[in-house]
């Protein structure tokens, strides 16, 4: 696997400095005015030294500081949202200041070359001159940003924008793979959505009975939809993404074979007011309950692990997209222990 700091240079200089990279110790180039170590929530918070820096904003119902994912919170199929993306980041004044930190380093073999070639590509003319300071105003330098945590776990789609800094004029959209826009705005505030936790009510509530019935709800109050929105304004780019998450089902998974749910599919759908089955209440042991499980076998010593998911229908809406549109549906859930006993008889 490459390195962190190869990658960072990478997406820096790109194709300009890769031959010379290879050639010279990683540790050279622990700088980088690429900006690809960002805070994704925007608050410029330092992190072990580096500022941590981006213009997209979250607001709504956000996992917190330190979350990982959502909480839990994970799409449906092979779909993730970016784990790095393009925005503007730069004024030619800005970028020039940058760009001679990043290279205030002794210029070894190979360094030297790579920093020549850098020089030449955005101060001397080829193409650019003095950071396009002629264009002051007229757009930004853009350049990678990264998912701080899936860059921390390793993820290798964090690492994937490795495309060189390059100016954008106000008001274009640049053709480059996850260059911000408002979908892309959307699906990064799918990563940033916080859930409830899904704990379901069971009666009986943890110990139950071989062949009892044993029902299962949801409250109303806890499970209604929740939305983030992100939003970009910066160097011409004006945009925002609300990206809801909707509950539409609960699927009960016994922890055992031994087991029948309520319906058989195990999948209860919401009640008209928002709740998932039914309480259970004094008088209703002989009827099946709307949602719930039925153990056919004791659980002995141990417990079985009830897996309560539900089911989120995401989309999104944001500047030039008024009508919802679908994200992948997103699945949250957590386990409970539950006792099985046998009923006890006794022999006269």
């Amino acid at each position: 696997m490459r390195s962190v700091t190869t990658v960072r240079t990478f997406t820096t200089l790109g194709a300009l400095t890769m031959a010379f990279v290879l050639a010279v110790p990683t540790a050279a180039f622990a700088k980088d005015p690429g900006g690809t170590q960002f805070d994704v929530e925007g608050s410029n918070e330092e992190d072990s030294g580096q500022t941590l820096e981006s213009a997209v904003v979250f607001t709504g119902s956000t996992k917190g500081s330190g979350d990982r994912g959502s909480g839990g919170f994970t799409p449906i199929g092979d779909w993730s949202p970016p784990a790095c993306w393009y925005e503007p980041k730069w004024t030619p004044a800005e970028f020039a200041t940058e760009f001679q930190k990043e290279w205030d380093i002794p210029h070894a073999s190979g360094v030297g070359e790579a920093y020549s070639l850098a020089q030449d590509h955005y101060k001397n003319g080829e193409p650019y001159t003095d950071f396009n300071e002629s264009e002051t105003g007229k757009g930004m330098w853009w350049d990678a940003v990264r998912d701080k945590d899936r860059e921390e776990t390793g993820d290798p789609a964090a690492f994937e924008c490795d495309t060189a800094t390059f100016w954008v004029e106000n008001g274009e959209t640049p053709d480059v793979e996850n260059a911000v826009t408002p979908e892309i705005l959307a699906q990064l505030a799918y990563n940033r959505i916080k859930v409830p936790d899904t704990e379901v009510t069971l009666a009986p509530e943890t110990v139950t009975k071989v062949n009892l019935p044993t029902w299962a709800w949801l409250d109303q109050a806890e499970f209604k939809e929740v939305s983030v929105t992100a939003s970009l304004n910066v160097g011409g780019v004006n945009i925002q993404a609300t990206t809801t998450a909707k509950p539409v089902s609960l699927k009960l998974e016994p922890g055992t074979v031994d087991a029948d749910t309520y319906p058989a599919s195990g999948e209860c759908t919401f009640n008209n007011d928002g709740s998932i089955g039914e309480p259970y209440a004094e008088g209703k042991a002989d009827r099946t309950p709307p949602c719930g499980i039925k153990y056919l076998r004791s659980s002995g010593d141990g417990t079985y692990k009830l897996q309560a998911t539900i089911t989120w229908e995401i989309t999104w809406v944001g500047t030039g997209n008024p009508n919802p549109t679908a994200l992948p549906d997103g699945t949250f859930g957590n386990e409970q222990n539950v006792t099985v006993q046998e009923i006890q008889s006794i022999n006269r």
